[in-house]
């Protein structure tokens, strides 16, 4: 999870050669290899952000072992495809919900806005870390499911396009919604447990760990709503190819609902980012 740790007003910003400041293209780049420096020098965060995916995928692989039904698909390759859905929500809005909610706490925010840096390139810059940690985080997870449980990768290039757009799509309407959650918690401290609980619920219920036609239709409909379920559906598209169809409730993976949802939450997490989001804490008023 993203790291709280103070930021010197230094390092918030740098004046571009000619003394005038970075255009906010820059000071978001320089935001955001710092916020990825310090992500990585806090161990214990590091460790609990890759392990826990990767020990979900190897527990429920071990457990759950032989094919699903008539198709040649095992029940740790449906994990694997859904883990990577759990993995990108868990780096944009799990990650940045708390890191927001701890800079915002300990004053970080505060400081931030009395420097020259544009307020923008402070979410570039944490945009940028949740890019990383993803990329790293799917990276992972692709490697254990091809080595461990023989997970195939496509090897045509449409695949890889749909893997690309659900992505990007997914990463960026998480992140959205994480910073508009961020302005929940009360503190620092609160914020892991205000966060996680609905991330972690929306695993359960999304297709992550059960699949998604086993479960009650009232709770299928409340998934539908989340993006977790179409990042999850539209990942088994691309790793599942043909053969996982069978296994979707319309028997089709819906691409094209896939990605209007995907985009909604992009389009209705900018605007609850934009009447949500404080800088001040609540006990600065």
């Amino acid at each position: 999870m993203s790291d709280t740790v103070a930021t010197p007003p230094a390092a918030a910003t740098r004046a571009a050669p000619s003394g005038r400041p970075p255009s906010v293209a820059a000071a978001g780049w320089s935001r955001g290899l710092l916020e990825t420096k310090m992500f990585f020098r806090e161990k214990d965060a590091v460790v609990f952000t890759f392990a826990f995916p990767i020990v979900m995928l190897v527990i429920f692989g071990s457990i759950f072992q032989g094919g699903i039904g008539d198709t040649s698909i095992t029940v740790s390759q449906l994990y694997t495809a859904g883990l990577i859905g759990a993995g990108v929500m868990s780096a944009s809005f799990q990650n940045l919900g708390i890191g927001i909610a701890g800079d915002r706490d300990d004053g970080t925010l505060k400081r931030l806005a009395g420097t020259p840096l544009p307020r923008s390139s402070y979410f570039i810059g944490k945009i940028i870390g949740v890019l990383v940690v993803a990329v790293v985080e799917v990276a992972i997870l692709l490697a254990i499911g091809v080595l461990m449980y023989d997970l195939s990768l496509p090897s045509g290039a449409a695949p890889w396009v749909t893997f690309t757009w659900v992505f990007l799509l997914g990463i960026t309407g998480c992140a959205l919604l994480g910073v508009a959650f961020s302005s929940l918690p009360r503190s620092a401290k609160s914020a892991s447990a205000v966060i996680s609980l609905p991330f972690v619920v929306l695993q359960f219920i999304s297709g992550v760990f059960i699949p998604f036609t086993a479960m009650p239709e009232w709770l299928m409909r409340i998934a539908s709503f989340f993006p977790l379920k179409w990042m999850c559906q539209g990942f088994r598209s691309v790793f599942l190819g043909d053969a996982g169809a069978a296994l979707e409730m319309t028997g089709s993976y819906e691409l094209d609902r896939v990605a209007l949802v995907l985009a909604a939450w992009v389009a209705g997490g900018l605007v609850l980012c934009l009447t949500t989001f404080r800088w001040k804490s609540r006990r600065d008023g």
